[in-house]
């Protein structure tokens, strides 16, 4: 089974997935992007570079068993919000009189400091004080180590298996798999209808104002075009926005005439009470420092993973900026339609500033068009991204067609009937030949709408043909099958 997510959202269903995984005998694999440039990962993508890191940790983090609380509570721990006492903090890792360290066992605590220290190392090797420096504010001491432990190593995947060997996480029943391998930051962008572009995910999904650097009006836009070429002086300061800011006149991984909204740090971004989208997304594409689009090579274990699944889960959280950066990636789509007989979208409790609006449809809608970015298919375009002309024309084909590709990518829709949830227009959905499930949810701490987790399990089970040792077809007081199910079995990976 394969579930394709961001980090925070879906935390709150690893426990589902682990028990239809245990109830099928099969294994999980999580498929998560790394072009998150928000929080604490976009200091150590301002100093280091590389990917971002902090959805990998979170599910890592989120999978670690509880016998290895000590480890979890560390990784899981963020430093103090005052850069001072967050620094000093730091050090207390360093010279092992963290308190956090007292329950983990001694071989481990040694390996996890000396990472630490490597890390340490590196900082100190970029610092040119006053200009240069890395920030600790609120930093998360996992983003920390995957750092540490990927510039030690040279490698994204040996720096994510050593965190998972700490941790305890058992990657022959649940591996954890980067979108993307490399060493390298991936941005994207998101083209609006009315034609703005939203440049770095952390301004689509929870825009805030830079933390490192000084905030500046001519600096950091909210909507910057896309340059159609790179700057012809590449000197660090040739950037009209370097020569206005004196903030930019500093040394750092971001390339010599990189967007000047990629550079700085946004510790203090928030994912609640964000305003609207001022236009619905059209497209999502990956750009390189310079703002021009790129096409990055997908993970081929996350290829080989849906590839060789019985089941994929288009799981919940941000649907173009956790969700679309996978399902861009070229081969991706294919091998959806190729591999997985089950194909479920989970869709969110509530609507986000990425979906206001939106309807069930336009969910799937946005996971078809993502799929076919790359396809073969005639509805596909070579342009990168989501809703080319191309992958429109699909919509305008008659029912039939339209179903018959649109079950390439997604069968199934279960989905909270809640006033907050998205509204599930079913017969569109039926006309498309997607089914739905409705489950049953609860009011979490903050009043969003949750899955039921009983009732999310049984329905998947319903789905993928075996729930509790019974036959697939019984209904639950905690789901409703909306429509006739067809044939199923096991999953089987």
């Amino acid at each position: 089974m394969v579930v394709l997510s961001g980090g925070t959202a879906a935390n709150s269903l690893v426990d589902v997935f682990n028990e239809l995984i245990e109830k099928n005998s099969c294994s999980l694999s999580y498929i998560i992007p790394i072009s998150d440039n928000g929080g604490s990962s976009s200091e150590l993508i301002r100093v280091f570079g590389g990917p971002g890191i902090g959805d990998i940790r979170s599910r890592l983090v989120r999978l670690i068993p509880p016998a290895n609380a000590g480890v979890l509570h560390l990784f899981n721990h963020r430093l103090a919000r005052a850069s001072v006492a967050a620094s000093a903090e730091f050090f207390t890792l360093l010279d092992l009189t963290s308190p956090l360290y007292h329950p983990i066992p001694t071989p481990q605590a040694l390996l996890i400091r000396s990472i630490l220290s490597h890390l340490h190392l590196e900082i100190l090797k970029r610092t040119r004080s006053p200009s240069s420096s890395f920030n600790f504010q609120s930093a998360s001491i996992g983003n920390l180590f995957l750092t540490g432990a990927r510039l030690f190593s040279g490698s994204f995947e040996s720096a994510i298996y050593l965190f998972a060997i700490i941790g305890g996480v058992d990657e022959t029943r649940t591996a954890v798999l980067p979108a993307v391998v490399s060493n390298f930051t991936h941005h994207i962008s998101a083209g609006l209808e009315d034609g703005t572009t939203i440049t770095g995910q952390n301004e689509i999904s929870h825009p805030s104002a830079p933390t490192a650097l000084p905030e500046s009006s001519d600096a950091i836009t909210h909507s910057s075009p896309v340059p159609t070429d790179p700057p012809n002086d590449l000197h660090p300061y040739s950037h009209p926005h370097h020569k206005k800011n004196p903030s930019f006149h500093l040394e750092d991984a971001t390339l010599p005439g990189s967007l000047p909204t990629l550079r700085p740090s946004f510790l203090t971004s928030s994912k609640s009470h964000e305003a609207p989208l001022p236009s619905k997304i059209d497209r999502i594409w990956y750009i390189n420092p310079y703002g021009q689009e790129m096409h990055p090579s997908p993970n081929p274990n996350a290829l080989a993973a849906i590839r060789g699944s019985d089941a994929i889960i288009y799981s919940i959280g941000s649907l173009y900026t956790s969700l679309a950066p996978i399902l861009i990636l070229n081969g991706v789509g294919e091998a959806v339609a190729r591999g997985p007989r089950f194909k479920v979208l989970i869709l969110n409790g509530s609507l986000d500033r990425e979906t206001g609006g939106y309807r069930a449809s336009d969910f799937v809608k946005a996971v078809v068009e993502g799929c076919l970015t790359h396809s073969s298919s005639s509805f596909s375009s070579s342009s990168a991204g989501l809703a080319s002309p191309g992958q429109r024309a699909l919509w305008e084909q008659g029912p039939a067609n339209v179903a018959v590709t649109v079950r390439r990518y997604v069968t199934h829709v279960i989905h909270i009937d809640h006033p907050t949830a998205p509204v599930v227009d079913r017969g569109v959905l039926g006309s498309w030949g997607v089914e739905c499930v409705r489950c049953y949810g609860r009011k979490g701490e903050d009043g969003k709408m949750r899955y039921d987790e009983k009732g999310l399990g049984q329905a998947l089970g319903v789905i993928f043909g075996r729930m509790d040792g019974k036959e697939r077809g019984e209904r639950s007081r905690r789901n409703t099958i909306e429509g006739g199910m067809g044939r199923g079995g096991g999953l089987a990976e």
